[in-house]
């Protein structure tokens, strides 16, 4: 058995236009939306009566997708909102860009934060986290030299 690939990342929100928006101005090409229900939909995911909207959008190499989901039926849930950096499960997605400096002025037009501050790895990176829509953290990484 061996591993292809990451197909793509999963990210349940209440927002869809609002996330498609924000990812879109990151940088990411919206790919396809659509509805997705029925029998087959419940089986997969383990739930009844599966209703939910769905945002297909890739990165512009083509080689990582991002998947974003409004689930009409049943409602999404949520354990704890806005969720620190440490809290257990996935935490954050990291982009690698050109301009962190200009990515991050473009992202917070659009509403996003930063959770700490732009700051410098050695002389390998530019970093920092951010909070977009939903209170998804996104990481930004500006490779040096």
């Amino acid at each position: 058995m061996t591993l292809q690939r990451m197909d793509n990342v999963g990210i349940v929100v209440d927002d869809l236009k609002a996330a498609i928006a924000f990812f879109v101005e990151l940088g990411m090409e919206l790919e396809a939306e659509m509805p997705v229900e029925g029998r087959w939909v419940d089986r997969i995911v383990g739930l009844d009566g599966v209703r939910n909207d769905i945002a297909m959008l890739r990165t512009p190499d083509g080689n990582s997708r991002l998947e974003l989901m409004k689930f009409h039926s049943p409602p999404a849930t949520t354990a704890e909102p806005n969720a620190p950096v440490n809290t257990l499960g996935i935490r954050r997605i990291m982009f690698a860009v050109d301009d962190i400096d200009e990515v991050l002025a473009r992202l917070q037009a659009r509403g996003a934060e930063l959770v700490g501050e732009v700051v410098q790895y050695e002389d390998a990176y530019r970093l920092c986290y951010l909070r977009g829509p939903e209170g998804i953290i996104v990481a930004l990484a500006e490779q040096l030299g």
